[in-house]
């Protein structure tokens, strides 16, 4: 039946709003602004507590200079995930322009009922030969491709095992799967054999680790994980979203780090950092994997298929790095040069050697102020506080890049000791 609304609220024949869903305004403004007062309430202890995060607008293309609202000049980028400098690269880019011509904007549609086109098959072809896996999966992220993981190859009979700081794609991956879970300590080793041991019941067992942490810039043990793996008879799962393309000789991740190509039994990455910077994520490893996750993985089943352009873009990315690993060099090069100078200059910087160096200051304000006063001098850096990191632990994440120059790394390291000096955190 149809209602019309007069004044006052009452109804009347015509209206097209069904009765039975009719709110009385009166009502449903005190519930919202209730819930008003609450968020607003939240976000002033935000503030107050000196996490609050601004996003800065960018006028220009990811680069290592850009355009930043509100700003004439241009300005050095040190905190992008754009590891190989490949987001503007001029192939990359000409390659989606060409794709979006001749294949078009999107699919409209999931990937089994008309949302696969050859370009897909391509790139997963690229994927796996890139790895030397048998199979990859396309996933819009690489948070779909860690959500969609582990629900389907853990059951109640299974364990999963992972490193405490494993990024939040992951705990929020297997919080879905119904497996056993255990979480050990960061990169300790004792107390992951420790819950091996525990777990020796479970079916099968899955140990679970971030390659690079993101946050602090350090490698797991690989070696360690393999060999625990392999005396307790469990698989290796890494996630290399800060590893793939950049990390390692030839760009080939953490494994090849270690000297130990081959040796992890399931990768998940990005292709939103160093391979384009544009979107998407995958899985790769045993073809009776990846066809699983086919069939019932549910972020790549309810999930329109990867754009087109995006598609291209990573395909070119791929082309490019079974080319040649003069990038993977350069950015290695910048790595070496920001932290032997930062560090030579008083600052602590965390993690291992990997273009993530995080520049470790304690406070939240502090890293706050002082990020905001190096992009008065030109460098655009961000302060890292709770819930991003632990409290207590705040921190500028400078992220290094192929695509900066000597002059760009020396000018940044002059101005962190400039602003360091004006926060009485360097002598």
């Amino acid at each position: 039946m149809q209602f019309m609304l007069r004044k006052g609220g009452a109804l009347a024949m015509g209206s097209t709003v069904q009765a039975s869903r009719w709110v009385q305004p009166a009502r449903r403004h005190g519930a919202l602004a209730a819930a008003r007062a609450l968020l607003a309430a939240q976000l002033d202890e935000i503030r107050e507590a000196g996490t609050w995060k601004t996003e800065r607008v960018i006028t220009t293309r990811q680069d290592a200079s850009i355009g930043v609202q509100g700003r004439s000049d241009p300005v050095l980028n040190f905190c992008a995930n754009n590891y190989l400098g490949l987001s503007s690269h001029p192939d990359v880019v000409q390659a989606g322009k060409d794709a979006l011509d001749v294949y078009g904007a999107g699919l409209s549609s999931v990937r089994f009922i008309c949302g696969t086109q050859d370009i897909h098959k391509e790139l997963e072809r690229k994927i796996s030969e890139f790895h030397g896996r048998e199979d990859a999966i396309l996933y819009a992220s690489c948070f779909d491709a860690n959500a969609g993981l582990f629900e389907v190859l853990l059951t109640p009979d299974d364990a999963v095992l992972s490193d405490e700081l494993n990024h939040a794609s992951i705990i929020d991956g297997i919080r879905l799967c119904k497996a056993q879970k255990h979480r050990y300590k960061h990169k300790d080793m004792k107390d992951l054999e420790a819950k091996l041991r525990d777990s020796q019941s479970a079916r099968m067992r899955l140990i679970v680790t971030d390659g690079v942490f993101s946050m602090d810039g350090n490698v797991c043990p690989l070696p360690e994980i393999v060999d625990l793996a392999r005396r307790y008879n469990a698989l290796v799962f890494l996630d290399e979203c800060h590893a793939t393309g950049f990390f390692g000789a030839t760009g080939r991740g953490t494994e090849e780090h270690f000297g130990m190509t081959g040796s992890v039994d399931i990768i998940n990455t990005t292709l939103g950092k160093a391979l384009g910077g544009a979107a998407g994520g995958y899985t790769t490893g045993p073809r009776e994997l990846t066809e699983l996750l086919r069939q019932r993985s549910r972020p790549y089943l309810f999930s329109n298929s990867l754009p087109p352009p995006v598609v291209a873009c990573a395909s070119k990315v791929f082309d490019i790095l079974m080319t040649s690993s003069e990038l993977t060099g350069r950015v290695a090069h910048n790595t070496r040069r920001f932290r032997q100078q930062m560090t030579a200059a008083g600052f602590t910087v965390a993690g291992d050697d990997h273009p993530i160096a995080p520049v470790m200051l304690g406070d939240a304000r502090l890293a706050t102020d002082m990020a905001d006063a190096m992009l008065e001098r030109g460098i655009y850096v961000i302060g890292f506080s709770f819930p991003v990191v632990p409290r207590g632990k705040a921190r500028i994440r400078v992220q290094l890049s192929a695509c900066h120059s000597d002059a760009d790394v020396d000018r940044a390291v002059a101005a962190f000791v400039e602003v360091g000096r004006q926060f009485k955190v360097v002598p």
